[in-house]
């Protein structure tokens, strides 16, 4: 994304700051971390060891997010990947729940394509679908974590969830990052909130907003990056 038009963010500095100070307190912790997992995965489900897919970040702009592989590629007969819960593995359930999958977002987050909190970076496809005030959840970079993640995470409907996106954009600072990211260790560790199968908890925001005859989102998303809404099913909404 453009450099000026990153520096222009609101606050941009003292949060920028902030993410890479505390992202490289961390490595020392992170790092042997990292490399037991990806042996893990590296040896239940195979190569590659990472998810890499195109999510929309500051203002749409598309970006590539990496996760740590939670299933396995299986498809039917016609080449359709089956649904999650039967690509998911043990070790997938295992790093979902505990949220080691998102690790490797670490490295978003120093090149400056992430941040460690704020709205999550959701699916391309889901663009159209914004009403014009859920949009304003991508004039920040999307976070690791952030308020809805904290609220209650997949588990809540989609419009409290935007909501909360929103709500986060609004009242942003360093402090409210601080006690989110507080609260997101806890959550951790205690292993709650952290979703394995998405497909139970979870429906798609395209297919809601199109079954409701998109009242709310009608129309071109209004950021850069937006795409057709798709129906194929996903590898990884998370």
């Amino acid at each position: 994304m453009p450099e000026d038009a990153v520096a222009s963010m609101p606050g941009y500095w003292g949060k920028r700051a902030f993410d890479v100070v505390v992202s490289l307190a961390l490595l020392p912790f992170v790092l042997p971390l990292l490399a037991l997992v990806w042996c893990l995965v590296r040896i239940t489900i195979g190569s590659p060891v990472f998810f890499r897919q195109r999510r929309p970040g500051f203002r749409g702009a598309p970006f590539e997010i990496l996760k740590f592989r939670t299933m396995t590629d299986e498809r039917t007969a016609d080449g359709r990947l089956l649904p999650d819960r039967a690509r998911l593995t043990r070790i997938g359930r295992l790093l979902r729940g505990s949220s080691l999958d998102e690790l490797p977002e670490l490295w978003n987050v120093l090149k400056g394509e992430m941040s460690l909190v704020g709205p999550r970076p959701l699916l391309m496809e889901y663009l159209p679908h914004y009403s014009l005030r859920e949009r304003r959840r991508h004039e920040v970079r999307p976070g690791i974590t952030g308020l809805a993640q904290v609220s209650g995470r997949n588990a809540i409907g989609w419009k409290d969830r935007l909501a909360l996106d929103v709500s986060y954009v609004e009242t942003m600072s360093l402090a409210g990052d601080f006690r989110i990211l507080v609260r997101t260790a806890l959550a951790v560790f205690s292993f709650s909130g952290g979703a394995t199968d998405t497909d139970e908890i979870e429906s798609r925001l395209d297919e809601e907003r199109a079954k409701e005859g998109d009242a709310v989102g009608a129309g071109p998303s209004g950021v850069q990056g937006g795409e057709p809404a798709m129906t194929t099913p996903r590898r990884d909404s998370r």
